[in-house]
């Protein structure tokens, strides 16, 4: 499958084709992970809009990897009919890594929810088709789109989280492009971002902008 570009993951909102272009600008401006997120969509429309966000993006910037929010089973199907899906990210009440790559295929990618240093030892300390490829650490600050009822991570908060681990720790959670200077100092492997690309006029212009703060 090749390296995985970590520095920037969009995470979708929306299921319209707004949802659609916006992923593919995001890709072929270079963002290395388009996450499609869509938490009311029952499973057969959830496939569809994860169909037609992977194939928009295969077709502009193959390379970009293509994971679904939560639902292995979605990510399993799109897989099964050759859709180019790379693999699930996960929650800690979702279905299990292992069980999750069982369905996938070990060429899967597996992220995981670990927000807590609590938590991100216990992945840490998993083995074997249990332990996740990367783990997403929020939120950075208070954010709109999951109130998850702990305190933010903070600034502060990502260099113990990254000590802790060797896989890539990505920041999440109201990260903004002026955000982006100082959690690559945390030595994050990456941020992902909602908002600031899907609500952007031009959301390939905010990828690059996003990109450009991350070599800064």
């Amino acid at each position: 499958m090749g390296v995985t570009d970590w520095r920037l993951t969009l995470v979708t909102s929306g299921d319209g084709q707004a949802t659609v272009t916006a992923a593919a600008a995001a890709a072929a401006a270079g963002a290395g992970v388009v996450q499609v997120r869509c938490k009311h969509l029952l499973a057969g429309d959830l496939l569809t809009l994860v169909t037609a966000v992977a194939e928009a993006v295969a077709r502009v910037a193959p390379s970009t990897r293509v994971l679904v929010n939560d639902r292995a089973d979605v990510a399993h199907a799109a897989r099964r009919r050759g859709v180019a899906v790379h693999g699930v990210h996960l929650g800690q009440a979702d279905l299990p890594v292992a069980e999750a790559r069982a369905l996938l295929g070990p060429d899967a990618i597996i992220g995981l929810t670990a927000g807590t240093l609590d938590l991100v030892g216990q992945a840490e300390s998993r083995r074997g088709a249990d332990r996740p490829d990367y783990l997403g650490c929020g939120p950075f600050r208070p954010t709109p789109t999951k109130d998850i009822g702990r305190p933010p991570v903070t600034l502060a908060g990502y260099p113990a989280r990254v000590a802790a681990t060797r896989l890539p720790v990505l920041a999440i959670g109201d990260v903004t492009v002026a955000d982006v200077p100082a959690l690559a100092g945390t030595g994050v492997a990456g941020v992902a971002l909602v908002r600031e690309i899907m609500g952007a006029g031009d959301p390939a212009a905010a990828t690059r902008a996003c990109l450009a703060a991350w070599g800064r």
